[in-house]
């Protein structure tokens, strides 16, 4: 096989065809996979053990709330145009130069969290197996999701068929077991075990630690058929991920007085604990290498007018992800990873305000969806929404009341459409497209039902 057929491109430069599109079930499994993930156990946990079972539930609420709207808003967008998200976000505001920002920007989070998730899961797997050491397991678990991302979301829908359903009869197994003899009505009466946390910050933690997920919900929904199957998986999987996962951590903090879940579920129900850590990290992880591979093949056709296979780009990043995670670097620049993410909110508000709003730049995406391909050519750069992007940033950054993620995104829509009325928004430079962004022949050929 050679390099340019390595795996399956999955599309990642053009239109995903309807006849190649998945019922909203199973987009809807991939979704509930990514917000039932460990990540989700370990929030559940942080919030009750700071706050009343109530007081979590309402933080949860309002958390999901938010998050199910900036899926939407995204995922619409998506699903109509069969774009991943960097790549529409050359004609939603940001321009050639702009999306190539944002591809990178997403390659370089994600893959650094892909790398992060390895070496959890490699610390289960030593526990679980033994055999080897951490680094050794960090390989083997990152370059097992990697073989698993090369051939795209076909591949990606199974392996949620099945870790799904078991991540979730070993979570219910092992709650089980750490509940029994507790009065779930005590439970849910009780005061919080550790320091108070107020509804605010419990809201911007739910919301926070899903909001580069939500955004870049469109490399999900571009497989979806409709607006309607958007909404639909959307509040299932955001619904019933947030409160089955989330309020069984919440339940877990108060009965046994701890936020260090994670310890003593494997230390309690031994192999299947640690099984929950491994499935519970798989799903979101083969997502965050996928999604990161989509981001570094725009930017490399965007700023080199190289066109490279997507399955090409997956090996590369699952490989240097595998190795960071192996060196065990990666846990050193978590924090950098988080205020970069800081930098995703505004460009879900700038995507929803220039596509439903402002429609710039819509009359090119809907002319050349009529034919199937992308729009001829692209403004260069947008420099108003560069200054948009960076002062909503900032905004959500340094504002001290409110919901960060949502001030940020509140501020990027606001001011997106105010430049809109002003006639502020001007592209600078046309870069050509469609013509050398052909979809490569090497992708998923089944029509799903």
């Amino acid at each position: 096989m050679s390099a340019a057929h390595l795996g399956v491109d999955d599309y990642a430069l053009a239109r995903v065809p309807m006849d190649q599109r998945y019922s909203w079930w199973s987009v809807a499994v991939q979704r509930f996979g990514q917000v039932s993930a460990l990540s989700q156990f370990l929030l559940g946990s942080t919030v009750g053990f700071s706050m009343t079972f109530w007081g979590a539930f309402w933080a949860f609420t309002l958390g999901s709330v938010v998050l199910e709207l900036v899926s939407i808003g995204v995922g619409i967008i998506g699903a109509r145009e069969g774009l991943q998200t960097s790549v529409l976000t050359r004609w939603t505001g940001f321009g050639q130069g702009g999306s190539a920002l944002i591809g990178v920007a997403v390659g370089i989070s994600l893959i650094g969290w892909f790398g992060v998730q390895s070496g959890v899961s490699a610390e289960a797997l030593v526990s679980l197996i033994g055999g080897m050491p951490l680094w050794a397991w960090s390989l083997v678990f990152g370059l097992a999701v990697t073989l698993i991302v090369l051939w795209g979301f076909a591949s990606m829908n199974w392996v949620a068929y099945l870790t799904v359903p078991a991540f979730l009869i070993l979570v219910g197994w092992s709650i089980g077991r750490e509940l029994f003899g507790h009065s779930v009505g005590a439970l849910v009466a009780s005061p919080p075990p550790g320091p108070p946390m107020s509804l605010l910050q419990g809201t911007t933690l739910v919301a926070g630690g899903f909001i580069v997920g939500a955004v870049i919900t469109p490399d999900m929904t571009r497989f979806n058929r409709t607006a309607a199957d958007v909404v639909k998986q959307t509040v299932v999987g955001f619904t019933v991920g947030e409160y089955l996962i989330g309020m069984s951590g919440v339940l877990l903090a108060h009965a046994v007085r701890s936020d260090d879940i994670i310890t003593i579920v494997t230390s309690s129900v031994g192999w299947v604990g640690t099984l929950v850590i491994i499935l519970g990290t798989l799903k979101i992880n083969d997502w965050n290498l996928y999604s990161a591979g989509l981001g570094v093949v725009n930017f490399v056709a965007t700023v080199f007018g190289r066109r490279v296979n997507r399955g090409v780009a997956t090996l590369l990043l699952g490989v240097v992800g595998s190795l960071l995670a192996a060196g065990g670097i990666l846990g050193k620049f978590t924090g950098f990873l988080i205020v970069l993410g800081v930098s995703f909110p505004p460009i879900a508000g700038i995507m929803v305000a220039e596509y439903f709003v402002v429609k710039r730049w819509r009359p090119e995406l809907e002319a050349s969806r009529a034919v199937g391909e992308l729009p001829a050519s692209a403004p260069t750069w947008v420099p108003a929404t560069l200054v948009i992007w960076l002062a909503s940033a900032l905004i959500g950054g340094l504002v001290g009341w409110g919901l960060p993620s949502i001030n940020s995104l509140l501020a990027a829509f606001l001011l997106y459409v105010a430049a809109g009325k002003l006639g502020l928004l001007r592209g600078f430079g046309t870069s050509l497209t469609a013509q050398r962004e052909a979809p490569l022949p090497a992708h998923a050929a089944p029509v799903h039902d």
